[in-house]
């Protein structure tokens, strides 16, 4: 659990016997490597021989510990509903053995975050209560007017770039960090270190966005552990500063909510307080602009979806919102630890077992979707995997669809016409990732 202090991470159990299937052999090593989500026709391809042919697959890829590959819509929910059976306090994400080595040395726990998504109950309950009305549908909802004047900022802003732009740099990176910076109560100056910052967390994998370049060529483990803390350093000096002021000065805003959060009585700890902010201000815009500059590759990829997006925007968008989150996955995946042997798929996971919830892969079952290596803006129903399930589902989901769809409702009602002015390129990152560039030319 993430509040034990250890010496060193937990040893995988593993069965006298087990080995890899043959899909297995040929895949494990595909699914945990940055690069081969960047390239969707690769990962694609794995994840089809998996869920044919070993749905629930033991992998053992190098470098890292073993786990089951959960490739499967319904494995992945009857996994992720099982809060206490299957923990996240152990390892929530695919971190190489000598990273995990690294931190427990260092700090004795597995993580050098306390976010939400590291904690199990009872902590994550209290800690998720802290927000979680901001985040509820209606009080969404009452944002509406002010997520709908930045969205028309930034299609302005668009419009005035003169008939060229990155729309991933220029606009999908930026609208959804100018959202969630208003509501922790960031001034737009800052945005800019913000989205450095995130950037280096998330994108830590790829050349083009990772602190320590030199780091990631040379495959220094502790190098890019020491990258990664630095930007964390950075994140807590500025969020020190922010807890003080809500303190003195408290504001409505979600920054003033952690700054005087208190569980069972006691203001929430220093980590807890920083974790949350980060987790907040990071995952609060970086998963929205996956998607939304996914989605909108996909239809500029497909002339028959974008044209049913244009010729009716405000009536495709709701539904084009699900579809670009089922189609880009921003979040990878998740992992959890079996508490006590269970059975799944005939096989038999024993307890201090990790597994992988591969959420591309489920959102990409055979058996759930219709045409699922098809993007379509009508689609419906959507019984997309991207937000989670059970009691980690994704705090934002409701504010991140309400910003997608309006962005989509005041862009595609506005141009007249949009295309690719280029190659697109994705971030390389095993965890969040996305679109990294999507060139394009367009009229108003």
């Amino acid at each position: 659990m993430a509040d034990t202090a250890l010496a060193t991470p937990p040893e995988t159990k593993m069965e006298p016997g087990r080995a890899m299937s043959a899909a297995a052999a040929a895949t494990c090593n595909q699914i945990v490597d940055p690069a081969v989500y960047a390239n969707q026709p690769v990962l694609d391809a794995a994840f089809i021989r998996l869920r044919a042919e070993d749905p629930l697959a033991w992998c053992e890829p190098e470098g890292f510990r073993p786990f089951w590959a959960v490739t499967k819509h319904a494995d992945i929910m009857e996994v992720s509903r099982q809060n206490k059976l299957f923990t996240n306090g152990e390892r929530e994400m695919l971190s190489y053995e000598e990273v995990e080595k690294g931190v427990y040395a260092q700090f004795g726990q597995p993580h050098l975050l306390k976010t939400l998504v590291q904690l199990d109950d009872p902590m994550h309950f209290k800690l998720r209560h802290l927000t979680q009305e901001w985040f509820m549908p209606q009080n969404v909802k009452q944002r509406e007017a002010g997520v709908r004047a930045i969205a028309k900022q930034f299609v302005d802003r668009m419009e005035d770039l003169g008939g060229e732009c990155d729309f991933q740099n220029d606009i999908a990176l930026h609208y959804p960090l100018r959202v969630i910076m208003q509501i922790l109560g960031v001034p737009e100056s800052d945005e800019p270190m913000m989205l450095k910052l995130t950037q280096e967390i998330f994108g830590a994998q790829d050349e083009d966005l990772s602190r320590n370049k030199g780091a990631l060529e040379d495959r220094d483990v502790g190098e890019g552990l020491a990258s990664i803390q630095q930007t964390l350093a950075e994140f807590f000096m500025y969020f020190t500063a922010i807890t003080a002021d809500r303190r003195a000065n408290p504001r409505d805003d979600v920054s003033t909510v952690i700054a005087n959060g208190t569980v069972d009585g006691e203001p929430i700890g220093q980590l807890e307080a920083m974790s949350y902010y980060i987790i907040v201000a990071a995952a609060g815009h970086d998963t929205t602009s996956a998607s939304t500059g996914g989605g909108v590759l996909a239809m500029l990829q497909d002339p028959a979806q974008l044209k049913k997006m244009m010729d009716d925007p405000k009536g495709m968008a709701r539904t084009a919102v699900d579809e670009a989150i089922r189609w880009t996955t921003p979040v990878k995946h998740f992992m959890r630890t079996a508490q006590a042997d269970y059975e799944m798929r005939g096989k038999s996971v024993k307890a201090g077992e990790s597994l992988l919830l591969c959420y591309p892969s489920g959102n990409r079952d055979e058996e759930i979707f219709e045409d699922p290596f098809k993007f379509r803006v009508d689609r419906s129903p959507n019984k997309i995997i991207s937000f989670g399930y059970g009691g980690h589902m994704c705090l934002g989901m409701h504010l991140a669809r309400l910003e997608m769809q309006i962005i989509y409702e005041e862009l595609f009602s506005r141009v007249k016409s949009i295309e690719l002015n280029g190659d697109p390129t994705f971030i390389k990152a095993n965890f969040v990732g996305g679109p990294k560039s999507i060139p394009v030319r367009y009229k108003f």
